[in-house]
């Protein structure tokens, strides 16, 4: 019997829906999506136009992209993402789970995927 002993890395799983009528406005909406994923910034001046990346908080903290909604971050930044979601607590059901991943996968998944 072969057996494969793998690094395994503490992450978290980390879903989230926002509950549109519990916003006062679509700028509020944006506000929470813009501190989170960052956006990016158009600014036309005479015959050209300027372009700025403003960051967000998944610019700083290394994540797996699993959809818009769904992403993966090291058990070491779950403070950071508890944080802002305590912050829209009212208006975002946010929902984190512990899980196991094999740490190789994980980190290269992050470096390929790299949108920090």
């Amino acid at each position: 019997m072969n057996m494969e002993v793998r690094k395994r890395v503490e992450v978290v799983l980390i879903t989230f829906d926002t509950v549109s009528d519990k916003f006062e406005s679509n700028y509020e909406k944006n506000k929470f999506f813009r501190g989170l994923h960052g956006w990016k910034q158009i600014v036309p001046k005479e015959n050209k136009s300027y372009v700025y990346h403003r960051s967000g908080l998944l610019d700083e903290v290394p994540h797996m992209k699993i959809s818009d909604s769904v992403f993966i971050v090291a058990l070491e930044n779950m403070k950071r993402m508890t944080e802002y979601f305590d912050e829209w607590t009212d208006k975002v059901e946010c929902e984190m789970m512990e899980i196991m991943m094999d740490r190789d996968k994980f980190f290269k998944s992050i470096r390929e995927n790299r949108e920090w």
